[in-house]
């Protein structure tokens, strides 16, 4: 029996997504991405999970679109069109989830995984970690975010460097540039990210979705407009929360600075 492309964890409010075909890095077939989206669309729908972090096995991240699928090499079936088109839905599920998602990007992570890789909140880099942008190699214009969202992260001209060469980043440079959060040793990666998975469930965790959504639409708009949602939600949220809350909050933030010096 073959092995499951996509293996799912559920421990301790943590979901983690291990994208599973290592032999070919990960590429993003089509059968990889049905799998994915239904794990995003439970996830979506699980009180219990809090956090998810999404990662690879073995030497890659994802290699992105699997090429010999999109070349018609497999017998899959689909067209280009297709093929791209069906990844714009599962990379907004995972954008639109109201958890935070860690991507632990523990090697490569081209173009389509490169993709994946940005739609995830907050990116923690094995020293293993290489990005690539190959859209102009392959001959494909991106549609599933990249050539907006990777400007508005890094720089527009550090982002055209990226797209407009096809150039590897290692991980040193990506931390450097801010497209990653951190960088660890290979095998520090995944009990660094739980750790930071740990954070942030021992933190409120309806505030904690709400938060995630405000800096979202912020982001997606102008200052202006962002502050404007910022009040908004503020005042919508306030509304239910007592001076009781707020000591017992207080107090809990105390014990854990205490904890923390």
């Amino acid at each position: 029996m073959p092995d499951p492309v996509l293996l799912v964890e559920k421990k301790d409010g943590i979901a983690t997504l291990t994208l599973n075909r290592p032999r070919a890095l990960n590429a993003l077939s089509i059968e990889l991405r049905a799998e994915l989206a239904a794990a995003i669309a439970d996830v979506a729908e699980d009180p219990d999970v809090g956090v998810v972090i999404l990662t690879g096995a073995g030497r890659a991240f994802s290699a992105g679109l699997d090429l010999k699928e999109l070349g018609g090499e497999t017998g899959a079936g689909a067209s280009a069109g297709e093929n791209i088109g069906s990844g714009v839905e599962l990379v907004r599920a995972l954008e639109q989830l109201e958890v935070p998602v860690i991507a632990a990007i523990n090697g490569f992570a081209i173009t389509g995984g490169f993709e994946l890789a940005l739609a995830c909140d907050i990116l923690i880099g094995s020293s293993e970690a290489r990005f690539a942008d190959t859209h102009a190699r392959v001959g494909i214009m991106p549609g599933w975010g990249l050539s907006q969202k990777l400007s508005r992260l890094i720089g527009i001209s550090r982002a055209k460097e990226i797209s407009l060469t096809g150039n590897t980043v290692d991980a040193e440079r990506a931390e450097r540039w801010g497209l990653l959060n951190r960088v660890v040793a290979p095998e520090d990666l995944m009990p660094v990210c739980r750790a930071l998975a740990a954070d942030i469930l021992s933190c409120e965790g309806d505030m904690v979705r709400s938060y995630k959504r405000v800096i979202d639409q912020g982001f997606a708009t102008t200052y202006d407009e962002g502050r404007a949602i910022e009040t908004r939600t503020n005042r919508e949220d306030s509304r239910d929360v007592s001076p009781e809350d707020i000591a017992e909050r207080r107090r809990a933030v105390q014990a854990r600075g205490r904890e923390q010096s």
